[in-house]
């Protein structure tokens, strides 16, 4: 290994579990990661439920105690990535984790448990923490993040990308050229896969999400309904902007549900509107926030990726526009955040900046984290 190694570690808004990613960070020509291994591993549904409950009632005490548990849950993570990839704990430079998101209030607030003091204990290395926080201070958004590793490390190198990630909510990055931060720009669209999953389980409790969009091909789409989801402020707000659970997580989910049954819909049929919601929301948002020219591919990453029919729908929506999965092009999309945040930890040890004021409206670069020792 000639480059910087680290690990990434990444819990969504998805609450889907746990992804950690060994990656070896080199500077020469440019910034590159190379993925070297991934480990992914799904929350129980007593871990899911857990942080559901933490995000909406959770006491102190529930929220003290959850920081810890998450913090030896991503250290066990690490390990169980590293023992696989057989490499040595001396060998890492830094971990990077992002945390579980329980709230984050855009410009005023926001915060991620997974104790970094735990995780650096456990594993006896450095770890870079709570990167959204210092954006926050500096009046920006906090999210997303991501778009700076999309700038320097997978936009197209002759012409124009959108990157957009479908996790629990969604975000598109414009890059105009691989590396050019002058003109990019990118925000939060709104949910991706959070109220689509949300209904599933409420219909299903068994189910965490619609397995290969099966139920979503079932289905039939409830214009009406669609139309009055997107009515919510959030949509026609101008970037920078970002969102979470707050707005679009379990309230929105139960919601449309409502309206979805009020309509004459079956189950399948309101499961399809959700898959449609996000798709004509991210449609929407690209046509009329971004520069984006015809000739510019849209590259799907995040677990929407893995759902057929979501990907199809919006295929369909923006043709004639092509659009291709980020597995395909660089490696594998569940993998992609957190070989992000690990480049954006291997930024923060360098004492660069991690943020892009064109994606989180803050009022300057700023260097994001906070380095517990080992």
């Amino acid at each position: 290994m000639k480059g910087t190694l680290a690990v990434g570690i990444m819990s969504g808004t998805s609450l889907d579990g746990v992804s950690a990613a060994l990656v070896e960070i080199t500077e020469q020509p440019g910034p590159d990661v190379h993925l070297v291994a991934f480990h992914q591993e799904a929350y129980t549904a007593a871990e899911r439920g857990q942080i559901v409950e933490a995000i909406a009632r959770g006491s102190s005490r529930d929220l003290a105690l959850l920081h810890v548990a998450l913090g030896e849950r991503f250290a066990a993570a690490a390990l169980q990535l590293l023992a696989a990839a057989r490499v040595p704990l001396p060998q890492i430079a830094f971990v990077a984790s992002h945390g579980q998101t329980i709230w984050h209030e855009p410009g005023r607030a926001t915060l991620q448990l997974g104790d970094a003091a735990v995780m650096a204990e456990r594993l006896g290395v450095r770890v870079v923490s709570d990167f959204r926080s210092r954006d926050v201070a500096a009046g920006g958004q906090g999210a997303p993040l991501v778009p700076l590793p999309d700038v320097m490390l997978f936009g197209h190198p002759e012409r124009g990308r959108l990157l957009l990630n479908l996790g629990g909510m969604a975000n598109v990055t414009w890059v105009a050229r691989r590396g050019l931060i002058e003109g990019a720009l990118a925000f939060d669209t709104g949910p991706g896969v959070a109220v689509l999953d949300a209904i599933v389980r409420r219909l299903d409790a068994a189910a965490p999400y619609d397995r290969d969009g099966e139920r979503a091909r079932r289905g039939r789409p409830l214009r009406k309904v669609i139309d009055a989801a997107l009515e919510d402020p959030f949509f026609g707000q101008r970037p920078p902007k970002s969102t979470g659970r707050e707005r679009f997580g379990q309230a929105f989910a139960d919601g449309l549900l409502e309206r979805a049954r009020a309509a004459g819909g079956s189950e399948n049929d309101a499961i399809a509107t959700a898959a449609a919601v996000t798709v004509e929301s991210v449609a929407r948002a690209i046509e009329r926030w971004t520069p984006a020219t015809a000739d510019a591919d849209l590259v799907i990453s995040g677990g929407g990726a893995r759902n057929p029919a979501l990907v199809e729908m919006l295929a369909a929506r923006v043709r004639p526009r092509a659009v291709a999965r980020f597995d395909d092009l660089f490696f594998d999309g569940e993998a992609k955040e957190a070989v992000a945040f690990a480049f954006l930890g291997y930024l923060t040890i360098a004492g660069r900046p991690g943020n892009l004021i064109g994606a989180t409206g803050a009022r300057g670069p700023r260097i994001l984290g906070h380095v517990t020792p080992a």
